[in-house]
């Protein structure tokens, strides 16, 4: 097993630049970025002319005065412009610093600001606008960009993405040579589910080291050319690394989807070797399946009886104990089921497929595993450069796996998990407190406890700061309770409460792809989500889950009563964050009232 130190000797003098120029230039035919237009058209651009356009972009970068140890600000979708404007600040010694494409005009000021951006480039005329709302209060930025809709821009100096590409391109050899390994890659910052978000720097070194290490730690044979969408915000460091960083030095042709909400249609489309989601989004391609097996309940039985033949010997396959009689079950099921939905899902040539940034239920991740997709879940944090720990095979579903390869992980005396590693983060910009408290000898405090196994495998218990305490003293880890009710066939999303409170409780919101399909199939008179809420059939129906996924939990854990919501919970909004992680403060704020009923 390769060690810390291994892993920095491999990527020792190597910059995301450095490694990049390489990657391109050995990869100079092979396609590196696709988009789709309006007319449903794809178009691509090979390594070639993704270099020379970051050539030219950096000449325009200078052109601006963007010099090394300056900072980017970047507010775009996932389009290809994004990779070539990002990688085209490291030729030049700059800093890019992605923004949530929702953040408004203060929020940009505050960024701007806190990491000293010189310049900042928007997708289009109307985030333009945001950034011009408080250009004057921007105390270091100088110079804006626009990508797109240049006759939409509300006059001032802008420079568009054509216009950089107009600049005849730099010498990339020497350009290669400005950023250092230990200067400044990019500033993450955090979602701010607990106050303003804080800067996390990670520099180039971070950066080559994480992706030695998934690649060791992912193991394929080959990457070049694999395929896979990218369509999270690449404000995020998950997205970030997969198919920003990853490609651009193990050589992934990317397809750009600009709204997570077609993800399912380019799914379909692309047939993705590689796919990264977080917990909502495999949430919903299981919704999607059981409400269209649900228009069939003879074949949906016959369905999850297949799932529940497979299942025990899908976890056998996995560690290699299957006999082959097992083997062959599973190979007639997989011929009679699983790879007709495998296909319909867009998934049936998904070689790695990963979730993360937030837990997903055991129970969940072992049907997508049953089913043929080989899904696994990552662990880590912006802190991390992304993963800390991660098994692509011989998964256990409910655990993270062990440490990525050359990460040292382990659990503090209080449970907490901790660790170190080239993928540790250098601090916070501009708050040596957070940094102080986060940062102890080397070692990463994650915030999270954790339980380890025999095998070295993590399990993640809980936040340290979010255990909920009830008027009996007894902590409670919310994100288990929550899991086990997103497994309720009609439950999309849920929040458990009970801080001080004699009882566990939680609010669950009604899943927009499930609920109206058994609504109709059970012939109610209405399929509206706010109207199925306080349905007495579908009160019945969750009550009666709810006592079933509850069973492995003692009494003074168990959820006892549920209010039912039918408003979906947005990604990016009071209540979520942009990859679906709880506000709980937000949570609670809203829905006060309902919380308090549960208690009256």
């Amino acid at each position: 097993m390769l060690t810390n130190e291994d892993l920095l000797e491999r990527v020792a003098g190597q910059t995301i630049s450095s490694r990049f120029l390489e990657t391109a230039r050995d990869l100079a035919d092979h396609v590196a970025l696709r988009w789709r237009t309006d007319d449903g058209a794809w178009h691509e651009w090979t390594f070639a002319d993704y270099l020379d356009r970051v050539a030219r972009a950096a000449a325009a970068y200078r052109a601006h005065g963007v010099a090394d140890g300056d900072r980017v600000v970047l507010m775009l979708r996932n389009v290809p412009e994004f990779h070539v404007l990002d990688m085209a600040a490291y030729f030049v010694g700059a800093t890019p610093v992605s923004i949530y494409n929702s953040s408004s005009p203060d929020q940009i000021q505050y960024l701007v600001n806190h990491c000293g951006a010189v310049l900042g480039i928007a997708d289009d005329a109307a985030f333009l606008d945001r950034f011009q709302q408080v250009h004057a209060d921007m105390a270091t930025m100088t110079t804006l960009g626009i990508v797109s809709d240049p006759d939409g821009a509300a006059g001032g100096d802008v420079v568009t993405f054509d216009d950089m590409l107009a600049n005849d391109p730099i010498d990339l050899d020497q350009a290669a040579t400005v950023a250092q390994p230990d200067d400044l890659a990019t500033i993450i910052y955090t979602s701010g589910t607990t106050g303003p978000p804080k800067g996390v720097m990670l520099t180039h070194t971070n950066i080559c080291w994480t992706v030695e290490s998934l690649k060791e730690t992912i193991g394929l044979t080959e990457f070049v050319g694999k395929r896979l969408v990218s369509y999270l915000p690449m404000a995020h460091i998950a997205e970030r690394m997969t198919s920003h960083y990853q490609q651009s030095m193990l050589g992934f042709e990317v397809s750009c989807c600009p709204d997570p909400g077609q993800i399912a249609q380019y799914l379909g489309e692309v047939r993705p070797n590689i796919i990264f989601g977080v917990p909502r989004v495999w949430e919903k391609i299981y919704a999607g399946v059981t409400a269209a097996l649900a228009a069939d309940q003879e074949r949906a039985k016959q369905f999850n009886e297949a799932i529940e033949a497979a299942l025990p010997i899908v976890e056998k396959m996995d560690w290699g104990t299957a006999t082959d009689d097992e083997v062959a079950t599973w190979e007639f099921l997989d011929q009679v089921a699983f790879s007709t939905v495998r296909g319909l899902v867009g998934l049936d040539q998904a070689e790695v497929a990963i979730s993360g940034a937030a837990p997903i239920p055991g129970d969940l991740l072992a049907w997508f595993r049953a089913v043929g997709i080989p899904l696994s879940e990552i662990y880590g944090m912006s802190e991390s450069s992304g993963p800390m720990t991660y098994a692509a095979s011989q998964v256990k579903p409910g655990w993270v796996g062990p440490g990525i390869v050359g990460c040292e992980v382990k659990l503090a005396d209080d449970g907490e998990i901790v660790c170190r590693g080239g993928n540790v983060f250098v601090g916070y910009l501009n708050n040596p407190e957070a940094t102080e408290e986060t940062l102890v000898d080397q070692w990463l405090h994650s915030g999270d406890i954790g339980e380890l196994d025999a095998d070295g495998y993590f399990r993640i218990v809980d936040r340290k700061k979010e255990l909920i305490i009830t008027a009996g003293g007894k902590n409670v880890s919310p994100a288990n309770l929550e899991a086990a009710l997103k497994m309720i066939p009609l439950v999309g999303q849920a929040c458990a409460v009970g801080d001080q409170r004699p009882f566990i409780a939680a609010l669950v919101v009604l899943d927009p792809d499930v609920a109206p399909s058994w609504a109709a199939n059970e012939g109610l008179e209405t399929t509206a989500l706010g109207e199925l809420a306080d349905h007495p059939r579908v009160v019945e129906e969750i009550e009666r889950g709810l006592e079933e996924v509850m069973a492995p939990f003692n009494n003074a854990e168990r959820v006892k009563k549920v209010k039912i919501l039918g408003e979906e919970w947005l990604p990016d909004s009071d209540l979520l964050t942009p990859t679906s992680k709880l506000k709980r403060r937000g949570v609670l704020a809203r829905y006060a009232e309902e919380i308090e009923s549960l208690y009256s």
